[in-house]
């Protein structure tokens, strides 16, 4: 059975949601304004540019989560779905997830972003597979740990692969992946279908020198 995977930041959305949920903290005055904000630029800029330290990362992008009672967290992040992500939900994704699904494509999203924040972005797609890096949580709170491997460059591929070993009538030999960043090149270069969509600079010369398919999600 043909697969179906998608990045999600800046892929299906015309932005990151990991990045405007720092925004969102900041806005709210849950976080301390200006160092968060100095912290959360710098790590946006570490990871388009390739030099992300993805532990380093994760320590500070999931603190929040540790430091706050879980029904408050689900209460913000419906604000924030509202008020960041649907401004950002991109039509021209739709349509693209759409053609997978009338073909009877299986449909997955695949993302670094961690599951609290993408988990109610994915359903906005009618997407039901997601995998993403997974907050650990214990004894009714998130601990602000990562549990199992994150679902980052070469991280993606290993997820993936455990994945398809829970998901029979599935492999790489029938799969599309679509993504914006030179971080997924890994994963692009395993699948049988890598399309380069709305590309940052180094994957877009990867693509054009492996002949990928290069595609614009983004409204004219």
């Amino acid at each position: 059975m043909t697969l179906a995977i998608f990045d999600l930041d800046n892929t299906l959305l015309a932005g990151d949601s990991d990045y405007l949920w720092g925004r969102f903290l900041v806005d709210r005055g849950i976080v301390d304004p200006e160092a968060y904000e100095v912290a959360n630029t710098r790590f946006y800029e570490a990871y388009k540019n390739g030099t992300l330290d993805i532990g380093e990362f994760l320590a500070f992008a999931l603190r929040p989560l540790a430091e706050n009672d879980p029904q408050q967290l689900f209460r913000w992040r419906e604000s924030f779905v509202e008020e960041k992500i649907l401004p950002i939900v991109q039509t021209t994704a739709r349509e693209l997830v759409e053609r997978h699904r009338s073909a009877g494509h299986t449909l997955l999203v695949i993302t670094a972003t961690n599951r609290f924040v993408t988990e109610p972005i994915v359903r906005l797609y009618g997407i039901d597979n997601l995998i993403a890096t997974e907050p650990e949580f214990r004894d009714g709170r998130y601990t602000g740990r990562v549990e199992g491997i994150p679902s980052f460059h070469e991280g993606k591929v290993h997820r993936l692969s455990a994945w398809l070993a829970d998901n029979d009538g599935h492999d790489l030999e029938d799969t599309w992946f679509y993504s914006d960043s030179h971080n997924d090149i890994p994963l692009l270069s395993r699948v049988a279908h890598p399309v380069a969509v709305d590309p940052d600079p180094v994957l877009r010369r990867t693509a054009e020198q492996r002949g990928w398919p290069v595609i614009s999600l983004r409204a004219a």
